[in-house]
């Protein structure tokens, strides 16, 4: 238990946590996953991370962080978007409330970040020391920007503007269900998208999450890029994976 950290991933469906073992970079029990109250509220989001942390309390130490996740940029613990969560976020000191929660030391972070903190140290990315790009395609897309395995906090590449329009908002995977479009016609917006970026970053390696990773052999091959692009490995644990090795390692990054 020793090296047991509890990871808590905040979504706009659900919240769902594990304690993760360290050491091998895998849940180390069951994840345990609560509904998103329908107004989250930063206050209604607490009451469920603490709810699903109380979950855990026999399985990490009792003076261990807790990582967390938010979909929003978190500068010094702060929420300073909402993108996609209640506008009453914004401004709100997140790592003081969810401290204050949980009695614990705490680490909030951006959810691309951790996403990609776990792909860098357990996943498609664990051994790369160049510029690596984390991208998560869904309701919108992340990112998370490496170099020499080292993080460069809040990206937000998916907002870049591209032919007048937020990147997102034409290429994430949500538009390509909302717009009914073929794996092709998405592609040729992908590939727009990651050239653009590639342009800007000449990465040595991008790496592809969020859910419809799982048929990355459906448009990934129909991408042609300078960069290496390979699916992410750790799927949807990855957010809770990376919250708890950043918190664990919180004294190397802050």
């Amino acid at each position: 238990m020793t090296n047991h950290i509890l990871g808590i991933d905040i979504g706009g469906s659900g919240i769902k946590g594990a304690p993760v073992d360290l050491d091998r970079g895998e849940f180390a029990t069951d994840r345990h996953r609560l509904e998103t109250p329908e107004k989250s509220t930063p206050a209604a989001v607490a009451e469920i991370v603490a709810k699903v942390a109380k979950k855990f309390a026999d399985d990490v130490p009792d003076d261990a962080p807790v990582g967390i996740t938010v979909p929003a940029v978190v500068h010094h613990g702060v929420v300073r978007s909402a993108a996609n969560i209640d506008d009453s976020w914004i401004g709100t000191d997140a790592e003081r409330l969810f401290g204050e929660a949980l009695g614990r030391p705490v680490l909030v972070v951006n959810d691309a970040d951790a996403a990609g903190a776990a792909e860098m140290h357990y996943g498609a990315g664990r051994g790369n020391d160049g510029v690596v790009l984390m991208t998560t395609l869904g309701t919108g897309i992340g990112s998370a920007l490496f170099l020499g395995g080292e993080l460069l906090p809040n990206t937000e590449l998916g907002h870049l503007e591209l032919d007048g329009h937020d990147a997102e908002t034409r290429a994430a995977s949500s538009v390509r269900e909302d717009e009914d479009l073929s794996w092709e016609e998405w592609a040729q917006r992908l590939q727009r998208y990651y050239g653009h970026v590639e342009d800007l970053l000449w990465p040595d390696l991008i790496l592809v999450g969020g859910g419809v990773s799982k048929k990355a052999d459906k448009f990934l091959p129909l991408l042609h890029l300078r960069s290496p692009i390979v699916a992410a490995q750790l799927r949807n644990d990855a957010g809770i994976i990376g919250a708890a090795w950043l918190a664990a390692h919180r004294e190397n990054h802050a």
